[in-house]
């Protein structure tokens, strides 16, 4: 690209951080913080970070090069000298960090999404067309145990019958189990992506599988009310840990000029806003199957209706939220 072109497109980009400079540098008082601009700041200062080093790679003038470089180095003085309130943080990467991060990532959202997806429709249907196709994914052990879970005599839906099974024990179990399934997820990527697509494929085999078995048994008024209400969470989580683990692999295919080390470096940086993000979604589905999707005492009805409006939330959120001007794409 040719220098004139480089700053026709980026020229407004180094306009608002210069104006946000401007603004942050006038203020005295120490509590007075970075959250307080308008658009996201880290976001907007590695964006130009990012234009400097094109700017050196591709010998561009020197006019050039200082003026992005005087850029950064305001931006790093205000960026490391003041801190937010962590609340402050935490907002921030909900409302903007976080959606904005996986919507980086499409492609690899939807190739994580049909990994996952397509194996569970595919076992679902065989599941649900012949009654013994439970048996090549799980023993018969196992298979008892959910029949025996979703049984509508069962008076703790989607649990086995025991006195400890308490909401709190379970939802700590739940945590447990949502966390492990969502950290092999993302960490197996570092196998070439190998572990990544094997973990995305096996489990949706094996909810597929357990979701078409259940309604071929006539289980749909115990299954599906249990599953919908913490799925929205919990199955999107699993997908978003799988485009942090497909981020891992894309490094080590092709680490560039820098180096798989160093790929691989960056490549983690970038996944971990996903991570932490995919975490709390399971933290959220771990409270909502153990205090809401085992209760008896809410009808059917309520919960699909429940069920929806999470969906449409989750759909929403990741859609919507985090589209300032601080949010741009690729470069």
């Amino acid at each position: 690209m040719k220098q004139k072109a480089f700053e026709e497109k980026h020229q407004q980009s180094w306009q608002r951080l210069d104006a946000q400079l401007a603004k942050l540098e006038k203020k005295r008082e120490a509590k007075l913080v970075l959250a307080d601009s308008g658009e996201d700041f880290p976001a907007l200062y590695r964006s130009v970070c990012h234009h400097l080093a094109l700017a050196k790679d591709r010998h561009y003038s020197p006019h050039l090069i200082n003026q992005l470089h005087g850029l950064v180095l305001r931006g790093h003085q205000q960026l490391y000298t003041q801190k937010r309130p962590f609340v402050s943080q935490i907002v921030q990467f909900l409302l903007r960090g976080f959606p904005a991060a996986l919507r980086r990532e499409v492609r690899l959202l939807w190739l994580a999404t049909v990994l996952f997806l397509l194996p569970a429709l595919v076992m679902g249907w065989l599941c649900y067309g012949d009654r013994e196709m439970i048996y090549a994914v799980h023993s018969a052990t196992s298979v008892m145990q959910m029949e025996s879970m979703y049984d509508p005599s069962n008076s703790a839906i989607g649990r086995e019958e025991r006195e400890s099974d308490s909401d709190f024990y379970m939802f700590g179990y739940y945590i447990y189990n949502n966390i492990g399934i969502g950290f092999r997820t993302f960490a197996s990527g570092l196998l070439y992506g190998i572990g990544t697509l094997f973990v995305l494929i096996s489990n949706g085999v094996f909810i597929g599988s357990v979701a078409g078995h259940l309604t071929q048994r006539g289980f749909t008024d115990t299954f599906w009310p249990f599953v919908s209400g913490h799925g929205a969470f919990e199955l999107t989580a699993i997908v978003i840990c799988g485009v942090a683990g497909l981020q891992l692999a894309r490094a080590l295919y092709s680490p560039g000029r820098h180096g798989r080390i160093n790929a691989l470096k960056r490549a983690a940086h970038e996944a971990v806003p996903l991570v932490i993000g995919a975490a709390l979604m399971l933290l959220i589905a771990a409270f909502i199957e153990a205090f809401w999707s085992s209760s008896s005492t809410v009808s059917n009805e309520i919960k699909y209706g429940v069920a929806a409006i999470l969906w449409l939330l989750v759909i929403c959120y990741f859609l919507f939220a985090g589209r300032g001007r601080g949010y741009h794409g690729s470069q």
